[in-house]
């Protein structure tokens, strides 16, 4: 899969919204061109850095807690048919109980640090990741289970040599919708109280009608959005080869055609 179409098309793009803002003299407070907003980061590299390491550091936490604890959740969930009949509708129920709901009780709950942000994050990338897992688990091959019983495999052997090794494509697909939330949800978490991050930047700066250094916070939040996607895109390739082989073949065959 080439990156070219991308880059060509992006290139294009902020071709053309360059030349329209300078052709039709668009107020720099309403759509900055693109050389403004480069302008205007690299003016204030600093502050930048100030903001985003805050921010960086309440996604990552949030994003691992919320990984571990829902990994440990849909393992749970596919071991207890018990859980799964009685847990698994829940957490599909809590989805519709919108985060920036939820996140102000967490600031009343405790306080304005670091804690209420990392759960913010956590909640945040919980659910795709403990819902595909799931999925994944209970979708392994049920002729190699039976094969596995017919030999006396107990459960955890199951799940260790079939169950597991087939959920993974599953995992990282949402590990990677769960790594472009966890940014995201940081910002909105440090909309509700903070004195540095992304999000504070954010509001700082729509407030004085900065246009130009809100485009540099969203550049800025993407960024991160898509080296943590790469990440876990270069995770899935190392530790699941064969998903990423099957899905090669199958854009190969797909545009073949």
């Amino acid at each position: 899969m080439t990156v070219w179409p991308p880059v060509l098309l992006a290139t294009v793009f902020l071709a053309l919204w360059e030349l329209g803002v300078h052709v039709f003299d668009v107020d720099m407070w309403l759509l900055p061109a693109p050389s403004d907003i480069v302008f205007a980061f690299l003016h204030n590299v600093e502050v930048v850095n100030r903001h985003m390491w805050p921010t960086l550091q309440e996604a990552m936490l949030g994003f691992a807690t919320g990984i571990a604890v829902a990994l440990s959740l849909a393992v749970l969930i596919e071991l207890s048919p018990w859980l799964r009949r009685g847990l698994y509708p829940l957490l599909v129920g809590t989805q519709t109980v919108p985060i920036i709901a939820i996140a102000p009780l967490f600031i009343v709950w405790f306080g304005y640090g670091l804690l209420p942000k990392v759960l913010i994050v956590a909640l945040v990338t919980f659910f795709p990741v403990a819902v595909s897992t799931v999925d994944g688990l209970s979708s392994a091959d049920r002729d190699m289970v039976r094969l596995l019983r017919s030999m006396g495999a107990g459960k955890w052997q199951i799940f260790r040599m079939v169950r597991f090794p087939h959920a993974l494509p599953y995992v990282f697909s949402g590990l990677k919708i769960a790594a472009t939330y966890s940014v995201l949800g940081a910002v909105i978490a440090e909309w509700l109280g903070a004195d540095a991050g992304l999000g504070v930047m954010l509001v700082r700066a729509q407030n004085s009608f900065s246009a130009d250094n809100v485009f540099v916070a969203i550049v800025v939040i993407t960024f991160w959005s898509l080296v943590l996607f790469g990440f876990i895109q270069a995770a899935s390739r190392l530790l699941a080869p064969w998903a990423y082989t099957r899905e090669q073949e199958q854009w190969e065959r797909k545009n073949a055609k």
